[in-house]
């Protein structure tokens, strides 16, 4: 427990150095920007690729994945009969309501608390996996099929292979699966640009929180509220089922898929709503309330499978 409350710590005082860089405007009104876009584009694919060169990579497809998927599907089916039965929104906010429910920030901050918290990097592979290579391009399709009437293939397909985070993930199973050992001149330097990727992607989100004021009068508090409760109550809630009773998973590996599936909403949602035009509110202050009360549940989590 007391590894669990440090590592907490840890992505806690970045996020808040973060927060108060933006707020003294430290860097410029585009400082979070641009260290989004360096982590995203240079670093994080570097950390990717080496954890995954040294990493049995056959293991991280078979359990995690099926926890990760169930958990999506889980989530998803909630927000939608909620949409069928009370919320009555209009497809593509019910497209966005749904993806927000049950696509986790794996990257920004799933890939800390896998570092910090769960002591492995490699148990938050499966899930960026699985929501860049699936859900990733199935929520694409349906939002531009029904905002526009018509489907862009080519906007699909092209999507993971336009993703650095894929490109490197791909890259280091590759080596892992081939059993080469790529020499010290190329692991070096990409060692040392991955250790950067955590402490940037932490700086940048402190400074996305500043400034954000959710849940104002006029805006879909309902829809927020039953995409964020279920984000946060219903996945780890099916994550444990699944693992523990379906799986039959050892203690640590049920602790992980529980802590994984209670992260917050990504902001590759956000970015979605953004794209298409239909949804921002709702994307915007789910991923912002879950934000603020997943450290609360990754706590309790900790606490009752400890």
């Amino acid at each position: 427990m007391g590894a669990v409350l440090t590592g907490f710590a840890i992505i806690g005082v970045i996020v808040a150095a973060g927060y108060l860089s933006a707020r003294l405007r430290i860097g410029g009104p585009d400082a979070g920007t641009v260290l989004n876009r360096v982590g995203f584009f240079a670093a994080s694919p570097a950390l990717l690729f080496t954890v995954l060169a040294t990493s049995d990579v056959a293991r991280l497809v078979q359990a995690p994945l099926v926890v990760a998927a169930a958990c999506a599907l889980a989530a998803g089916a909630v927000f939608v009969v909620a949409n069928r039965w009370w919320l009555r929104l209009p497809a593509p906010e019910a497209t966005v309501g749904t993806v927000a429910s049950g696509y986790v920030n794996a990257n920004n901050i799933g890939l800390p608390v896998a570092v910090y918290v769960l002591g492995d990097p490699t148990v938050v592979v499966p899930v960026i996996l699985l929501q860049l290579l699936v859900l990733a391009p199935i929520t694409l399709l349906v939002l531009d099929a029904t905002t526009s009437g018509r489907t862009s293939w080519r906007l699909v397909v092209s999507q993971p292979v336009r993703n650095p985070i894929i490109l490197g993930s791909f890259a280091g199973a590759v080596v892992s699966l081939t059993g080469w050992a790529p020499p010290v001149t190329v692991m070096a330097p990409l060692e040392i640009l991955g250790g950067a990727a955590i402490p940037m992607i932490l700086l940048a989100f402190g400074m996305s929180l500043h400034g954000s004021r959710p849940l104002r009068r006029g805006q879909p508090r309902a829809a927020i509220a039953v995409a964020s409760a279920t984000k946060l109550v219903v996945m780890p809630v099916v994550a444990f089922l699944v693992a523990r009773y379906v799986l039959g998973l050892d203690p640590a590996a049920v602790a992980s898929a529980v802590t994984l599936a209670a992260l917050p909403t990504a902001q590759n949602v956000y970015n979605y709503a953004v794209r298409f035009g239909r949804g921002e509110i709702l994307a915007r202050d789910t991923v912002l309330v879950t934000t603020v009360g997943a450290p609360v549940v990754l706590v309790v989590v900790a606490l009752l499978l400890a």
